[in-house]
């Protein structure tokens, strides 16, 4: 049987406008600022006449580590937002906006797939409304004026050395990792080492993501750390004068945008810091207001559960106030084969003791989920080459654990195939049972969390950290840093710090490269293993296979 490909579904969308998008949860059209016909932005006005109302229940979709076998953990949570509508459920999805640097380097585009997709799926993956552009034009106005100041005599007495703003693309580029900054003479500035990060990775994003309305995001984004001088005393985004025209910079991409599923069902898309290398969810803002306007939400945090799922309870929730009624973990046989030893050429094949083998990577995010309070669904995201006794193994496995794995098949059939998922999901979240705590408190001191995450949630021995670093994390606790949370950036791939350590690995370190305060995001940032803030693009981007073909349309991109 042949398959349509994503684009092609896409394409044959039966899109309504976005008026009749926003009236489902009732936004007027007065309220929504549209973007063509299909997407628009939601006023600030709107979302503050609407606080005042009881919040939904939320559900958090996860998964296991990626493979290159796929997961599908966002196509699950369009396949569940519209499961949850079939049944007659007022349901919302919450995602993040996808980068562009992946987009040309080596995963492709994100907005589900299958028939279960959110649309309009090239602008998405590209422009979108813009979002991504105001915040690395926002992020990069404050450096350059942190180096005009310094050009212009320096009245704050930046030590040009400690500079610890980098700029950002949305892009892949490991050239601009590290680099000389202001050469080229005295009318050039003073030449520094400086670097650049991904946009997803700037201390704005995060901020963007966390902030409640644009009193709090000015206020956030004055608070950053740009400098410090020669007695290494900080110097703020306030004390360069930035924070006033960032904001302005900021003031409509702050506002959550809306676009739909394929079913015609409401979908907010906004933000997208990374889950490996930033806090991996979507925007407080859109969350909240979802949560105002449906009875259910369901949001994703990116990357395993060991990565996003962590950073959605630790930081997202404890800064939001959010408590999550339900977790659901993705997995597929596929995955579950290539954790348990079998080559991506033969997972076609069946298999159930590489499928009971590879469970352990499985089991270990289900408990790790369970520790947070929270009551654990598996979603399995069923492929056409699963077999029953592949599927039946997974669903023994996670009841032996006490939890219950049901098979959605959401990409096949859309909202018929995930309506089991939506039923059993919604009577958990109907039950109360969940009692969710973060797994640290916020007077621990900050390398104590940092231990915590990693034998907590990675089952590391011990973490590794030179004096140095573990003098920087005092040194910010004595400057009342301490109650912060600890944001890890680690390879998504294994619990490990090595991407090729798959299962569930037990006897490793995991060692601290770097360590940066984010005091405007209100975080710190472990830098761990080989993780780079800057992905690189692979051997073969995909960039080369992406073009306009006779008729105007994008190919190449999904």
């Amino acid at each position: 049987m042949a398959f349509k490909t994503d684009i092609q579904i896409a394409r044959e969308a039966n899109k309504k406008p976005i008026q009749e998008i926003g009236e489902k949860l009732g936004i007027s059209s007065d309220d929504l600022l549209p973007y063509g016909h299909d997407k628009a932005k939601v006023s600030q006005s709107f979302i503050n006449s609407v606080q005042d109302r009881k919040d939904g229940k939320l559900i958090l979709v996860t998964a296991i580590n990626p493979t290159p076998a796929g997961e599908g953990k966002t196509t699950t949570t369009v396949g569940l937002g519209d499961g949850l509508n079939r049944i007659g459920k007022n349901a919302c999805v919450c995602i993040r906006e996808a980068s562009l640097g992946p987009n040309f380097g080596m995963k492709g585009g994100a907005a589900g797939g299958g028939y279960a997709q959110v649309v309009p799926m090239e602008e998405m993956n590209l422009h979108f409304t813009g979002d991504f552009h105001a915040i690395t034009s926002a992020h990069n106005l404050l450096s350059a004026m942190i180096d005009n100041h310094i050009y212009w005599g320096n009245e704050l007495e930046i030590d040009a050395r400690r500079v610890v703003w980098r700029r950002v693309v949305d892009m892949n580029d490991r050239a601009l990792r590290t680099i000389t900054a202001s050469l080229g003479g005295v009318s050039n500035g003073f030449p520094r080492e400086a670097g650049f990060d991904i946009t997803v990775a700037s201390e704005v994003m995060a901020i963007l993501c966390l902030a409640k309305n644009l009193e709090d995001l000015q206020e956030r984004l004055g608070a950053m750390i740009v400098a410090y001088r020669r007695d290494r005393s900080p110097i703020y985004c306030r004390d360069i004068k930035a924070d006033g025209a960032m904001t302005v910079l900021l003031k409509d991409a702050m506002q959550p945008n809306i676009v739909q599923t394929l079913e015609n069902n409401p979908a907010f898309v906004h933000g997208g810091p990374f889950a490996n290398i930033a806090h991996g969810c979507n925007s407080v803002i859109a969350t909240t207001t979802a949560l105002k306007l449906a009875d259910y939400v369901v949001t994703e945090a990116g990357f395993g559960a060991d990565l996003g799922a962590e950073k959605f309870m630790n930081i997202k929730c404890r800064k939001a106030g959010l408590a999550p009624s339900v977790v659901v973990v993705v997995a597929t046989v596929r995955a579950m084969k290539m954790n348990g030893g079998v080559a991506k050429a033969d997972l076609g094949t069946e298999n159930v003791e590489a499928v009971e083998k590879g469970c352990a990577n499985l089991g270990r995010h289900v408990e790790n989920v369970k520790s947070f309070g929270v009551p654990v669904v598996v979603a399995i995201n069923h492929f056409v080459t699963d077999t029953d006794a592949e599927v039946q193994a997974i669903k023994d496995y996670v009841a032996a654990q006490g939890a219950e794995a049901v098979l959605s098949r959401h990409w096949e059939l859309g909202s018929e195939g995930s309506a089991d998922l939506a039923t059993r999901v919604a009577e958990i979240a109907d039950a109360g049972e969940a009692n969710f705590e973060p797994i640290y408190p916020d007077d621990m001191p900050l390398f104590q969390k940092i231990e915590a995450v990693a034998k907590k949630i990675y089952r590391a021995d011990e973490v590794l950290a030179d004096q140095k670093i573990r003098n920087q994390l005092k040194d910010w606790e004595a400057q009342g840093y301490g109650n912060l949370p600890v944001c890890m950036a680690k390879t998504q791939y294994s619990f490990t710090t090595d991407p090729d350590r798959r299962g569930a690995p037990v006897g490793f370190s995991v060692p601290v490269r770097e360590v940066r305060l984010s005091a405007g995001a209100g975080f710190v940032v472990v830098i761990c293993g080989e993780i780079m803030t800057m992905p690189g693009l692979p051997r073969t981007p995909s960039a080369e296979n992406i073009k306009l073909n006779a008729d105007g349309d994008v190919e190449g991109l999904f």
